[in-house]
């Protein structure tokens, strides 16, 4: 199954510092109640980028986001 990236819906509040680190697989956008939170563009990244977006879920100050895998 490899990598996959677990947003807890719960606690995002869409600050964006995944956004900022790894836009290739973070965007913050307006949900139906017009609150901000990520959306994961590719929830399945390669191994080869688990650092990089590690650290993009490791720098979320509410700690909204995993890497499994």
């Amino acid at each position: 199954m490899g990598l996959e990236i677990v947003v807890d819906r719960d606690k995002c509040e869409g600050l964006g510092m995944c956004e900022a680190m790894a836009s290739d697989y973070f965007e913050v956008r307006e949900d139906d109640d017009g609150e901000e939170s990520v959306h994961v563009i590719d929830p399945h990244p390669p191994e080869a980028d688990r650092g990089h977006v590690h650290a993009a879920t490791q720098a979320c100050p509410v700690l909204a986001l995993s890497l499994r895998g």
